[in-house]
């Protein structure tokens, strides 16, 4: 009795679905079976004027142990440290004189507790607040006076030129209208009238190479051959199929029967060893650098996947992904890239969208020591001579996106933050060491000699897992 009203009630369930599908074709006009439309995502970015670098200064910088020991040498005696009184403001022992490095024993309290303190063996006057304007003072490019710190936000500080003789200043209010001068007086906050430069301290030290980790991974131990992992990958990758594509073909044409979820955990296991591979690896680089950020779904949520390309040799050299399109993920993105240049060279430049995150990381590594220049391809028309001259460059990593979007699409999005990367590791590693390119005349961006004369895909997969992992023993063994 009971098999029998199982079965009228699965069938009374596929009946009510036959009667959804044929009300929702005729209330909307469109079948169910049809294949969605997927519109193109427009998030735009934040739009904000980025000025030119400042005048960086540099003080001469002096060294109190010499300064000990010459006065000593004309005085005939030491120079002692600070006598503090019982009642007189401490100085923290942490602080040091920024001119000349003295230890907290040689500082005075100079105004007692409202900050301001003095070295008492180069006499120089600073406090808390200015200590980076006597290790550097940053300075107005249109007017030579020094800038002033206006506002402190999380990531960096805002300086400002308050010079109201400033030619940047005196160009921009004649510029204005009556109308917008009469709004200026009534909300100045509007309008951004005067020099200003963002110094940002993220915590990041640029150029840090790192030694790969050996993943706890054992690729060894999983459930199906090394040619059942090239097919998956070949599938799954190569092709852009969805997982759940990837099982039922592997199991309708090759009898192999493997869960969606086993193949996305193979996908985690195999970027896992091909990271350190494609992010290490020796690359030949021209100098035509190109970068773009695209979309992509993670846990629901849009999130951001910068490419930074190699315009001639069509090398994928950065490809972080981040829940932000912010100025801290182009910085990281555009440290990829300087990470496998052998030599920075002077004329380092990089081709990008209209977003300024690219210039703020500009200023940032230039307060490093590490100049480049920042092109900027605005818009979809060519309507100034930079434009018309880098447009080609800026295709480039439109078509990049594009094809990337091709085998993204099937995903319909990630679970989870690591899944995405993992993908795009994937897809980078088949990108640079495995798909042929038209430009390149049907050759690989990256050629190895352990690949060219393999017979198929899934046996290419498999050797290039294989060296990713010999590296990874050399370097950490």
């Amino acid at each position: 009795m009971l098999p029998q009203i199982i079965t009228y009630l699965l069938t009374f369930i596929n009946y009510q679905e036959q009667v959804i599908r044929t009300l929702l074709t005729l209330l909307i006009g469109k079948s169910m079976f049809d294949k969605p439309t997927e519109a193109p995502v427009n998030k735009p970015y934040r739009k904000l004027q980025v000025d030119d670098l400042p005048i960086i200064e540099v003080p001469k910088k002096l060294d109190f142990q010499v300064l000990l020991t010459e006065h000593l040498e004309s005085k005939g005696k030491p120079l002692k440290p600070v006598q503090r009184r019982s009642n007189s403001t401490p100085v923290p022992s942490s602080m040091k004189c920024p001119t000349c490095g003295a230890p907290a024993e040689y500082l005075y309290a100079n105004n007692g507790a409202k900050g301001q303190y003095q070295c008492k063996v180069c006499s120089c006057l600073f406090s808390e607040k200015n200590r980076y304007l006597k290790e550097a003072i940053l300075k107005c490019p249109h007017c030579s006076k020094t800038l002033e710190k206006v506002k402190e936000r999380k990531d960096f500080h805002v300086y400002k030129c308050k010079n109201d003789a400033c030619s940047y200043y005196q160009q921009k209010r004649n510029a204005m209208t009556q109308k917008e001068k009469n709004r200026f007086k009534e909300d100045p906050q509007a309008f951004k009238l005067r020099y200003i430069y963002r110094q940002f301290h993220i915590d990041f030290q640029p150029l840090a190479k790192h030694s790969p980790k050996r993943p706890r991974v054992d690729l060894s131990r999983i459930y199906v051959s090394p040619h059942t992992l090239g097919l998956i990958l070949t599938y799954h990758v190569n092709y852009g199929l969805s997982a759940r594509k990837t099982a039922a073909l592997m199991k309708d044409v090759h009898g192999v029967s493997i869960s969606h979820q086993s193949i996305l955990n193979y996908e985690n296991s195999v970027a896992l060893w091909l990271k350190p591979y494609i992010d290490h690896y020796p690359y030949e680089l021209s100098d035509q650098f190109c970068g773009d950020e695209t979309y992509i779904r993670v846990n629901g949520r849009w999130h951001y996947l910068f490419f930074f390309f190699d315009a001639v040799k069509k090398v994928i050299l950065s490809y972080p992904v981040s829940p932000n399109r912010d100025t801290a993920t182009a910085i990281k993105a555009i440290d990829e890239v300087l990470l496998k240049l052998r030599k920075i060279p002077e004329n380092l430049t990089f081709v990008v969208d209209g977003n300024p995150i690219y210039l703020l990381a500009q200023h940032f590594y230039a307060q490093h020591q590490i100049p480049f220049e920042v092109i900027q391809v605005i818009g979809l028309t060519n309507e100034d001579e930079v434009s018309k001259e880098y447009r080609p460059l800026k295709q480039i990593i439109e078509r990049l996106n594009r094809t990337f979007k091709g085998n993204y699409r099937s995903t319909h999005g990630f679970g989870s933050e690591h899944g995405s990367v993992s993908f795009v590791t994937l897809f980078v590693a088949y990108f640079n060491f495995l798909r042929p390119h038209s430009a390149l005349e049907g050759k690989v961006p990256v050629t190895l000699p352990e690949l060219e004369k393999l017979p198929n895909m899934p046996a290419r997969w498999t050797t290039l897992i294989g060296l990713a992992q010999d590296w990874i023993s050399k370097q950490t063994a």
